[in-house]
């Protein structure tokens, strides 16, 4: 779990963990240098916590390298499990032909519109085989690190490592729904965020930097 000054989520994302912890997984917590309590939180609540340079993709390979376990699951700090869905994902653990996946998701609110955008959000995915870090995304780690992990990247690491785990196999799909909070829909104006999510996604596709559209996103959410 990639978190960065989170000190308000994380004790609830956490504490809904401990059930995995007690039942042998690990939790990991990567720290992105956090003017905050996050790291004084998290620490007796994982397994292990480090701090590493900034970044999604840079926090999420790290935390990757400190694994024990043969399956990765890459965890926003606001993406939570139900009990329905952990069982899923536990069952998938035990099968031999599934290399990675990701699950559908419910956004968190009453807005008529989070519905609507968490369905296109699934559907988009089911069609193009593309997860995004709301996912969930769990793959093995034979698979992750033949493909070398998420790219360093400043943004759209989830959509470029999906791209290359896609010519490995297609993703599994979990219908069982994991629930992402809708803060940044709240805070941002639902419209306004679906429009910049999609207009970025689009200038990605169509070859624009990373690193400018990193840029672009981090104003939009000032």
């Amino acid at each position: 779990m990639p978190v960065l000054n989170e000190a308000t989520y994380l004790p609830r994302q956490l504490a809904a963990l401990q059930s995995w912890r007690e039942a042998g997984h690990e939790v990991i917590v990567v720290d992105g240098g956090s003017d905050d309590a996050s790291a004084d939180i998290a620490t007796p609540l994982v397994d292990k916590l480090i701090v590493s340079k900034r970044g999604r993709a840079t926090q999420m390979n790290k935390g990757a390298a400190l694994a024990s376990h043969d399956w990765l699951v890459f965890l926003h700090v606001d993406t939570r499990f139900s009990e329905t869905a952990m069982n899923s994902l536990q069952a998938v653990f035990q099968q031999g032909d599934i290399d990675w996946g990701r699950f559908n998701v419910r956004l968190s609110g009453g807005h008529i519109l989070f519905g609507l955008v968490a369905t296109l959000m699934n559907i988009r995915s089911r069609l193009t085989g593309i997860a995004t870090g709301d996912q969930a995304i769990f793959v093995r780690r034979t698979i992750f690190e033949h493909v070398g992990g998420f790219p360093d990247i400043a943004l759209m690491e989830d959509i470029s490592f999906s791209h290359m785990l896609k010519k490995i196999s297609a993703p599994y799909c979990i219908r069982d729904k994991v629930t992402t909070s809708s803060r940044r829909w709240r805070e941002q104006g639902v419209l306004r965020t679906i429009f910049m999510m999609w207009s970025l996604r689009l200038r990605y596709f169509l070859g624009t930097s990373p690193r400018l559209l990193a840029k672009r996103y981090n104003r939009a959410a000032k």
